[in-house]
């Protein structure tokens, strides 16, 4: 994705950067009524857990431009990803399908840039499309009108982007370089002429590892202790070999092993990383919050956001010390659910709130219906534009499959597979043979494992039946 790079002050980057690039990739409206049509302003985080955003419950936590966001606009409480690794859950978004479709299983496998995302079918339709930030996706972002994006994973202090194929480094934070870059896109689009629609994508890399806050929140939380969660020295008894076998626990963690005293205990040491991770993690997530509040600020100030479509989401959930780990890919809530909150004044009333299941792959449909291009045949995606008017929809889905891929490494997670309903949650892990089930009502913390336990044949045998018939029903043979 091009090579060689040149250092400039963000200062100067923001200067240049857009000019010519933005100008000439714009092309002539088609149509007057384009001009009607909704923006997409869609901002994603890393690794952000839904329970590490106050309007979520978070505790210990203020988020308060995401707040808003959300009182101006829908919460969702039960979104999910249908495979919670960073690249196949960004492919998903994009296309609307399961992985094993869209063929990014796992982090190392390219994206097939031959196929049909919201992106290219609204560019197609007359929309002027870019993506800033962090992409993750082993190929040169397509189907954008521009594109500047953090190579691999990217850095937070100083971070190298790609614009356009070349290689520039831009002092300072990551979370604020991305900000400031669509800000100064967003006003390139005002001040041109044509004004078409537009969809960005605002991708930050905040609040992934190494957990790197900027300077200004390094003393947020430092006279405080975060209480540990419930599950935290879970012992995994009881449960399928693959918890145990996991690699991802924070006693074991190395981020911070040259801090350790070298004769702490176990305990002691899990105790100190956790206190590290969980305060530089949120550190992290309230430079994300401040950027919310910046962009929702500048839509304001152009006089755009009512005609914008704003969502703010994460590629994947994320353990906070659940089960004494951190990362994700696991089946289990932390990591397989996301925030999802959509402010769109026109369709959505404000401070509504839904708990319909909804899925990643439903992303791509709803965006399209909603700026009026037809949804591909083959998505296995929802709209859930109906979900947003608030209007009822019987037919819903009740359940959701899962299936995770990448084997060993990192982390050492089995593949597995499984089926989640509004109460209960059946697993499978093909390459040990084992099962589990858990019933979220009367153990929302999944650490009973109850296949296989007197009284639950029938549930067991009716879910069984579910994963068959949802993975035939999405052309997925295990």
């Amino acid at each position: 994705m091009g090579s060689g790079h040149e250092g400039m002050s963000r200062r100067s980057f923001l200067k240049f950067a857009f000019g010519a690039t933005f100008i000439s990739s714009i092309k002539p409206l088609s149509s007057q009524g384009l001009r009607e049509r909704p923006n997409i302003l869609f901002i994603m985080a890393d690794d952000h857990a839904s329970h590490a955003l106050s309007c979520y419950g978070c505790k210990v936590l203020r988020t308060p431009n995401l707040d808003k966001l959300a009182s101006e606009g829908m919460l969702f409480r039960n979104c999910f990803v249908t495979n919670s690794l960073c690249a196949p859950s960004r492919a998903s978004i994009l296309t609307g399908k399961y992985a094993h479709s869209h063929g990014v299983k796992d982090n190392s496998t390219p994206f097939n840039p031959s196929q049909k995302t919201f992106v290219t079918l609204l560019r197609e339709s007359g929309y002027t499309t870019a993506v800033i930030g962090k992409w993750h996706l082993q190929s040169e972002p397509f189907g954008f009108d521009y594109w500047c994006v953090l190579p691999g994973q990217g850095a937070y202090i100083d971070p190298v982007f790609i614009e356009m194929g070349k290689r520039i480094k831009v002092e300072g934070y990551a979370t604020d370089i991305i900000t400031d870059m669509c800000i100064s896109w967003l006003r390139r689009w005002h001040d041109s002429s044509r004004h078409k629609p537009f969809c960005l994508l605002c991708h930050h890399k905040a609040p992934h590892r190494p957990w790197t806050p900027h300077q200004r929140h390094m003393k947020l939380f430092s006279d405080v202790d975060i209480p540990e969660p419930a599950t935290f020295n879970d012992d995994y008894k009881g449960r399928a070999s693959a918890a145990s076998h996991a690699d991802m626990r924070i006693a074991d963690m190395p981020d911070y092993s040259k801090e350790l005293k070298p004769d702490m205990t176990p305990q002691e040491r899990k105790k100190y990383n956790y206190q590290r991770f969980i305060k530089d993690y949120l550190r992290c997530v309230v430079a994300v919050d401040e950027s919310v509040g910046a962009l929702m600020a500048e839509l304001e100030r152009l006089g755009i956001a009512d005609n914008t479509i704003v969502i703010y989401t994460s590629d994947n959930g994320f353990f906070l010390g659940e089960h004494g780990w951190y990362d994700k890919r696991f089946m289990y809530e932390q990591s397989i659910r996301i925030p999802l909150i959509v402010r769109y004044p026109k369709e959505v009333k404000p401070a509504s709130v839904d708990e319909h299941i909804v899925l990643n792959v439903d992303f791509a449909p709803t965006l399209l219906e909603l700026a009026g291009v037809p949804i591909p045949n083959d998505v296995h995606g929802r709209s859930f534009v109906r979900l947003l008017r608030g209007e009822k929809v019987s037919d819903w889905r009740t359940a959701m499959y899962y299936r995770y891929y990448e084997y060993p490494m990192p982390h050492r997670v089995l593949p597995h597979y499984g089926v989640r309903t509004e109460r209960y949650k059946l697993i499978h892990y093909p390459t040990t043979g084992e099962w589990e089930l858990f019933d979220l009502h009367s153990d929302p913390e999944e650490v009973k494992n109850v296949y296989g336990v007197p009284g639950y044949e029938s549930i067991v045998k009716e879910l069984k039946e579910l994963l068959s018939k949802l993975q035939a029903e999405l052309g997925d043979t295990p």
